[in-house]
């Protein structure tokens, strides 16, 4: 394709068809303020340059081939008849782009809802059938938190001022672009969004997290809510880590360390039995003294010994005790919180051996050797 007034020749060619789509979705929409502003538009024919090589590339149907940022301006800057005058001092144009990108970052949020299931997400006026998270450039001098809390409200119209956390946001660099995005959870599904700046964002919608690409062939969002991976292309760098924030703080996906009965029997002060258990082994231990050298059983209740058990038959049978078992043993039970029990015996019976069992299971300690054993 050669290019007006320019010696110029594009080494890769883009039908003119795919060329319509892209600058539709990207270029031709932008307000007519900013429609003169060089930066911008280099702005906007980045996103088509990520757009053409994560879709129309990877299309085998298409089998196009990829481009570099330049080439790719050559062919938007001659098939936009606005843009032509500016193809000769095209690398110029592109020079200040650059060096404006690098030193103006990009902030924004990402808003969960309560559950953390869903995420926000807006659509703007020239970004056609795209979504993404409300952001925008950094003023000079400007902190990179109110920067994002501005640009919520504007786009959103959700204050997340009072909401932010300075130090919770995930970072990526793009393109040799800072792109921030500070998350805040828990925000009501029913919060009514009316974005403030005309002719900017379209629309705000929640979308569920689990729905959303992972990668740029993941076809779920189509099959799921019947929206083409490809509309989630400024959002897929973020879906990954967004995931990961959220299995670390939903409870329903935590690990949680269950309280054992003696831990519900402890006051919350220092550690000490209440006093409700006091009574109880004070009261238990003038009733029974203690035998120094008992035998230990690790149910806290009166139930039959494990060395006899019942067959079919309902006659009791002799069963060998197995020591690895035990794993209730004295160094674990030396403690005010353990009383022995008796057992009666009747004369038909033989001996039972002295058993011992925990009123409450306060400070209660496993023995690792004998959980060891019984791996053995």
């Amino acid at each position: 394709m050669a290019t007006a007034g320019s010696s110029i020749r594009v080494k890769h060619s883009i039908p003119i068809d795919i060329l319509d789509d892209l600058c539709s979705r990207f270029i031709i929409n932008l307000p007519e303020s900013e429609r003169g502003d060089l930066v911008r538009i280099c702005f906007q024919m980045e996103l088509a340059h990520w757009f053409y090589l994560d879709y129309y590339c990877t299309d085998e149907v298409h089998n196009l081939h990829p481009c570099g940022i330049r080439d790719f301006a050559q062919h938007i800057f001659q098939h936009v008849p606005a843009l032509r005058e500016h193809l000769t001092n095209l690398d110029s144009v592109l020079e200040k782009w650059r060096e404006y990108k690098q030193t103006v970052p990009t902030y924004g949020a990402i808003l969960l809802d309560q559950e953390l299931t869903h995420v926000l997400l807006v659509q703007s006026y020239w970004t056609k059938a795209s979504w993404g998270f409300p952001k925008g450039k950094v003023n000079e001098g400007e902190e990179p938190w109110k920067c994002a809390a501005r640009e919520v409200l504007e786009e959103t119209g959700f204050d997340i001022s009072k909401h932010i956390s300075k130090n919770d946001y995930i970072e990526a660099i793009i393109h040799d672009q800072i792109v921030r995005l500070y998350i805040i959870g828990y925000i009501p599904r029913d919060t009514n969004f009316q974005p403030r700046t005309r002719n900017e964002i379209k629309a705000c919608e929640w979308f569920p997290l689990a729905d959303l690409p992972s990668n740029k062939k993941d076809m779920t969002p189509k099959v799921k809510m019947g929206v083409s991976p490809n509309a989630f292309f400024m959002v897929l760098p973020f879906v990954k880590r967004m995931r990961r924030w959220v299995a670390e703080r939903n409870p329903k996906g935590r690990r949680t360390r269950h309280k054992s009965l003696g831990d519900l029997d402890l006051n919350k002060s220092k550690g000490k039995i209440s006093q409700g258990l006091q009574n109880e082994i004070t009261d238990y231990q003038q009733q029974n003294p203690v035998n120094p050298t008992p035998k230990y059983n690790s149910n806290p209740k009166h139930q039959p010994h494990p060395s006899t058990s019942k067959n079919t038959n309902g006659s009791a049978r002799k069963e060998r005790r197995n020591p690895k078992r035990q794993l209730f043993t004295p160094q674990n039970t030396q403690s005010a919180n353990f009383s022995p029990v008796r057992k009666e015996q009747t004369p038909t019976q033989e001996p039972e051996e002295e058993l011992f069992v925990a009123p409450s299971w306060a400070n209660f300690k496993f023995d690792m050797q004998a959980i060891l054993n019984c791996l053995n």
